[in-house]
């Protein structure tokens, strides 16, 4: 029997292990992806500590994959072997709740979480449902296209339904793995774009990133200063820190957002005035479904966003990780393959 070579995690805060297992066969639906690259985001210190609810051992995680179809199962008419294709955090839907039959398939009850509910992309091959799936773009590369299907839709994704218009000042608060492609988005999309970050150091690659302006919130009261440049219509809290985003919600306009995709178990801290003379909201978005994530490969390729990253062999996933928790990574690391 055909074999492949994965990271697996065999218990809550256990070390990865680099096994060998069975090249799994997909279901009606549903495809075998190649991997070729996947991205390690830290959303997956979930599943490699246990934090996540009804997580089954082992599991093999990782939801930013880009790959190719290695073969299909039965009933996957839009899809063929050979073609280049991402997948991210969603996996799956159920398309019988209210949600779902509203198209809210990221609002589905039964949602599933690519490499939590089932085994992810830190491996040679992967077994997909077709309806999750992202076609990726010739103009991008594998390890540029796998950051984008979790830390790129994210970004994107929340800032074109943001409600921001062209012109309007929007606010990307943190500088890393999301921040640094908020930045390039908010510029693209036309936004008046702003950086906020710590120390005078970023402001170099916030300005070439796109950022029109830079504030560093080590030195400056960040709020005061986006009040006397009128208010931001959108602040864009990527930094996962709730404390730094508490501080920020007195820099918006009479109905700015406060738009938060930084995860953190930390409360934000609001007071009913803030909100109520300016009209002004606090919003939490998630990722994004398949089409989405085409979307936004779609968008990089035509406007020549990029993500930067740092690159590990599947076999360093270890070392991958822990640079992924360092902070130190600029910005995002990918796993690869070959």
């Amino acid at each position: 029997m055909a074999q492949m070579t994965a990271a697996q995690i065999n218990n809550p805060g256990g070390a990865f292990e680099i096994v060998k297992r069975a090249i799994p066969d997909p279901g009606p639906g549903m495809v075998r992806i190649k991997v070729q690259a996947c991205g390690v985001c830290h959303s997956d210190v979930f599943v490699k500590e246990g934090h996540w609810p009804a997580l089954q051992y082992p599991r093999i995680t990782g939801h930013e994959v880009a790959g190719v179809i290695d073969t299909a199962g039965e009933d996957v008419p839009n899809w063929k072997t050979g073609q280049r294709v991402g997948v991210g955090w969603h996996g799956g839907h159920c398309s019988r709740c209210m949600p779902c039959r509203r198209g809210d398939f990221m609002g589905c009850h039964e949602f599933k979480v690519t490499g939590f509910s089932h085994d992810g992309g830190y491996a040679q091959y992967m077994i997909a449902k077709s309806e999750t799936l992202a076609a990726i773009p010739d103009d991008l590369s594998p390890v540029e296209a796998a950051p984008l299907l979790c830390a790129g839709v994210t970004t994107f994704n929340s800032l074109r339904h943001s409600g921001a218009r062209a012109g309007d000042l929007v606010v990307v608060q943190g500088l890393g793995g999301l921040g640094h492609l908020g930045i390039q988005f908010a510029a693209k999309m036309g936004f008046h774009t702003v950086a906020i970050g710590r120390g005078k150091d970023k402001e170099a690659l916030a300005l070439r990133l796109g950022a029109a302006k830079y504030l560093d919130a080590g030195s400056a009261n960040a709020a005061g200063e986006l009040a006397k440049m009128g208010g931001a219509t959108v602040i864009l809290s990527t930094a996962p820190d709730s404390k730094s985003m508490s501080a920020l919600v007195d820099g918006l306009t009479v109905g700015g957002k406060l738009l938060v995709v930084g995860a953190s178990a930390d409360p934000i801290t609001v007071t009913p005035i803030q909100l109520i003379g300016a009209r002004r909201s606090i919003q939490g978005w998630p990722s994004g479904t398949g089409r989405d994530s085409e979307d936004t490969l779609k968008f990089c390729a035509l406007t020549g966003i990029r993500p930067m990253v740092e690159t590990f062999s599947l076999e360093q996933v270890a070392s991958a990780y822990d640079r992924m928790l360092s902070g130190k990574a600029r910005f995002r690391v990918v796993l690869t393959m070959d």
